[in-house]
């Protein structure tokens, strides 16, 4: 009877995609290696002892391993039935951050565990809302067509991004975009991807370009537009208002909106990053968060241009075949800050080059694929979404964390999925890829 059961539950697991993440788990702790290594150690000793980050991220895979196993072992119905209670649970804990959470890098997002094990319930809260949106979408009274549908899935959506953005974890806010790759898919109308790439085009616009010439622009385009509509225009009124109300928002964002959110809503570390990442200096002097600069707090190049800089010498440094294996002298110099958690993959780039890097970068998209491949072959649209979600989620984090190591998007603290240090994150990652396998086992029920 037990062995019967035993062979139920591991016949319908996706053991490629388990495979893939062993192995990316494993290259993980070899990267936190690179990092720390130090020539003579006792690197047999150094994981037993468990006081590096190696080895600790070690014995972290292995309490994950423990975890994966009860997930596959659970029935698929207990992720449905109990996708709205977590989901509140971790607003809960979200909220709890600001009473009982502890301040690291910044950032009062973590709740402090016992044995020095820190949560942060922002990660965590992405399982969490994956899980409820695919419980919303997945009514049966819900239609995705409609606004009010749409909306709620938007609150579902952004309020832990909202939450996270009190707690000055920007970069995790961010991550929360990457629920509506799922909504489009589900139904969401694409004008409004449109209207949220658009109005990402006009905010890097008037950082690059000067206020007036921009806005001078912008009324180009509009008697441009409004010129090769004007027969339209003649036999409709409405599409000139249309024109010329596009018109007032696009300069309204460029002169007033866009100003106050860099001066009044960002911190001034955040102001900087983001101006850094388009190759211009931002004043701190406007910034509410920082009224009163100096000259010696103005160095002409900032903290953010210095870590970007070592990493794209780091990640340069390795040319097509790499340096080799603990041979990386930016790594072993110790010049990438930060490079066990968001650089991490400039110890690839550096030892073993670009084709390391674009072997590595390989089984993350085939990994994705996988998942987009388990999606569609979902009779549940409760697991369709949520494969969805898992997929964009994982795609959102390698996209962003890989261009910010090379210079392509500001500096925000996203780790690398499945390779970056932190319990928290690799917890996160896998009871989300776990918890898509179990439903995937399940593929022929139907749940809500």
């Amino acid at each position: 009877m037990n062995q019967r059961h035993t062979k139920s539950v591991s016949e319908g697991v996706d053991w490629i995609t388990v495979w893939i993440y062993a192995a990316l788990v494993g290259v993980g702790v070899l990267c936190i290696f690179m990092v720390e290594y130090k020539p003579g150690t006792d690197w047999i000793q150094s994981f037993i002892n468990g006081k590096t980050n190696y080895s600790k991220q070690l014995y972290f895979a292995g309490v994950c391993a423990l975890i994966a196993t009860f997930i596959l072992l659970a029935d698929s119905k207990l992720f449905t039935a109990l996708a709205n209670l977590l989901y509140a649970f971790g607003i809960l804990l979200m909220f709890a951050t600001f009473a009982i959470g502890k301040n690291v890098n910044g950032s009062k997002s973590w709740i402090p565990i016992a044995g020095g094990f820190n949560l942060q319930p922002a990660e965590l809260c992405k399982i969490f809302t994956a899980l409820a949106l695919a419980k919303f979408l997945s009514r049966q009274e819900t239609d995705f067509t409609k606004i009010r549908s749409q909306l709620i899935g938007a609150v579902i959506a952004l309020s832990p991004a909202i939450l996270s953005v009190f707690q000055n974890e920007t970069g995790l806010a961010l991550v929360y975009l990457s629920f509506f790759i799922v909504m489009y898919r589900e139904g969401l109308p694409p004008a409004l991807l449109i209207i949220g790439f658009s109005f990402g085009a006009l905010v890097v616009a008037t950082l690059i370009v000067a206020p007036n010439i921009l806005a001078l622009s912008l009324t180009a385009i509009a008697a441009l537009v409004i010129f090769i509509l004007r027969k339209q225009i003649k036999r409709q009124k409405r599409v000139l208002t249309m024109i010329i109300g596009v018109w007032v928002i696009c300069v309204g964002i460029q002169r007033f909106a866009v100003p106050y959110i860099f001066n009044h809503v960002f911190q001034c570390y955040q102001s900087t990053r983001i101006y850094s990442m388009v190759g211009k200096d931002y004043d701190c002097s406007q910034n509410r968060h920082r009224t009163r600069v100096s000259e010696k707090e103005r160095p002409s190049k900032k903290p953010d241009d210095y870590n970007v800089r070592q990493s794209k010498i780091a990640i340069g440094s390795g040319g097509i075949t790499g340096k080799g294996f603990l041979k990386g002298t930016q790594t072993r110099g110790k010049y990438v800050p930060e490079q066990h958690t968001d650089f991490i993959f400039t110890s690839l780039g550096e030892d073993f080059g670009f084709a390391g890097c674009f072997a590595f970068l390989s089984v993350y998209l085939f990994l994705l694929f996988r998942i987009i491949k388990m999606a569609e072959r979902q009779r549940s649209t409760f697991s369709r979404v949520y494969a969805y979600s898992v997929a964009s989620i994982i795609f959102f984090h390698i996209t962003v964390n890989v261009c910010m190591t090379i210079g392509l998007f500001p500096i925000i603290g996203i780790p690398l999925p499945l390779i970056s240090y932190g319990g928290s994150s690799l917890l996160t990652f896998t009871i989300l890829l776990f918890i898509l396998l179990r439903l995937d086992a399940d593929r022929q029920m139907v749940l809500r």
